[in-house]
Parts: C-alpha cells; structure tokens; sequence
C-alpha cells in the first residue's frame, strides 16, 4: 500500500488518527474506494464520488445508521465517519467461501431486520438509487407509494431517455393500475432498498455484511425481489430461513416481477434499453 496525500489527509480530519497507507480498491460503479490502514491498526474503507449530488453521502450514512440499528438484523459496517464528500466504514475482509451456514444466517438476519419495521411507507429525507434521486415522501399505502414514488419516477426518465419502447411502457403502465389488486397488505418494513448480490460482502467471520444502501420503508418483498433478480449464492437455503423467521405471504414467487419492475427501470435509466425491454418482458407476464 502507498499513501495517497489528498484522501489521506481528509480521512484524518475525519477520524482523528494517522493513515499510515492507502490502496485503491477495484469494483465501485460509482464511487471511488480507497482501503485505509490506520495507525490505530484498523482497516477502513473511504468512498469518495467528484461532485456528489447534495445529500450523496448524508442518505448513505443515515442508511447505514438506521439499519445498524436492529438488533440481531444483517450485519452492516460500522460507519467511522461521513460528510458531504465521503464516508468511512470499517473494513470487512471478504473470502471467496460462501458457506451455507452463513447464507442461513443472512435469511433470518434480514428477517429480522424488516421485522423492525419503519414509521411509514417511505423515509422522511429522500435519497439515492446509484446516481438517481429517490423520491421517498410517504403515501398512505404501499401500491400508492411504489408506483408514484419507484416505477412512474423512472418509467419517465426511461422514457425521456429512449431507453424503454412505448409498448414496453404501456405493459408496465398496466401493472401500476392493478397494484392494490395485486400486492398484499402488510405493515412497512425496514428495507436495504438496493440488496443485490454485489452489496453482500461474504466475510471471513462467516457472516453476509450489507452496504450501499437505499434504505426507506417499504414493503419487504422489494428486497427479496432484488436478491432473486440479480441472483445471491445459496438463495434457496437464505428463503428458507427468512420464511422459517417470519413467513412471506403465500404468492411471493408470483409476485417477483411486480417489484422487480422498479430496479429494471432504474437499470434502464442508468445503463440502456436493455433493462427496459426486460421491464416490459416481465410487465407483460404479469397482465
């Protein structure tokens, strides 16, 4: 490890101690990683993103804090520190093992973590999905808030985009206006937001650590359609858990689609038309 003098010298504003080396670390899409080793003999880790939107970093610690925040719930970092230009986190050193064990583990940790529940269907600042805002005002119910505050948001934008064809944005169109018909009723849960498998760091203390979060309260399903949408090792034996914890309402395979409509769109937005014709793909199966 060398030490870079710029991101060594706000890490040590921010933490109070010396950074003895820095290393860059591979695989962020968006933000830049650095791996500080600090004279303390700790590791961290530095996220820092060149003219983050106002509130970039804020709504990712919150995140983190709130989710911290549930005893016996999936593990996340401890956040060292954070500003408007970055946030620091404990280091976890990951393995390449993915132990089924730990994969049990995570099913009823993410149980309980949604089991904590939210004051409401949304969070009271809005946030981040990568780059994009995320509308979080609440809505009175959960159909109400998934589709003015997650699908219709990025449907536009997909549009504006060209990333999504009109007929692929009439099929999800049609899954809005069925949603009270569609989704269960169920009280707000305490979600991630963006749990795909490149958020689950498999560690070497034989637990699944959660970061990036785009966390709100929401219906729990949208995390458990994440997972399955992007895939995670050992998914059936992380179900099995979660619904020996607390049991999802039966239907939970059907209704997949329905919230993975909302990441696809993202998808669509960010990376290209790709993910809208999925979006549509899905959409259609479900009308």
């Amino acid at each position: 490890m060398t030490r870079q003098p710029l991101v060594a010298k706000r890490a040590e504003e921010l933490l109070g101690a010396a950074v003895v080396a820095t290393a860059p670390v591979a695989g962020g899409d968006i933000a830049t990683a650095t791996k500080l080793r600090l004279s303390t003999g700790q590791t961290a880790l530095m996220k820092t993103l060149t003219q983050a939107p106002a509130g970039f970093f804020e709504a990712e610690a919150a995140g983190l804090r709130w989710l911290a925040e549930v005893n016996g719930g999936v593990p996340v970092p401890a956040l060292l520190a954070a500003d408007s230009e970055c946030v620091i986190l404990a280091w976890v050193e990951q393995t390449a093992k993915t132990p089924v064990e730990a994969a049990a583990a995570f099913g009823q940790q993410l149980a309980t973590t949604h089991a904590a529940g939210a004051d409401g269907w949304g969070l009271a600042d809005d946030g981040f999905i990568g780059r994009l805002p995320l509308p979080n005002r609440a809505c009175d119910s959960w159909p109400e808030f998934y589709a003015v505050r997650r699908v219709l948001p990025y449907l536009k934008l997909a549009r504006d985009r060209e990333a999504i064809t009109p007929e692929d944005a009439a099929a999800v169109e049609a899954v809005v206006g069925r949603l009270t018909r569609l989704l269960p009723d169920e009280s707000p849960a305490r979600l991630h937001g963006d749990l795909w498998n490149g958020n689950c760091l498999w560690g070497q203390d034989g637990q699944v650590h959660v970061i990036d979060p785009a966390a709100y309260g929401g219906h729990r399903e949208v995390d458990i359609a994440m997972l399955h949408l992007f895939g995670l090792p050992h998914l059936p034996r992380v179900m099995q858990a979660y619904n020996d914890a607390t049991p999802l309402a039966d239907g939970w395979e059907d209704r997949l689609g329905i919230h993975q409509l909302f990441p696809l769109l993202v998808h669509a937005c960010m990376f290209g038309g790709g993910y809208g014709a999925r979006a549509g793909t899905v959409a259609a199966r479900l009308t």
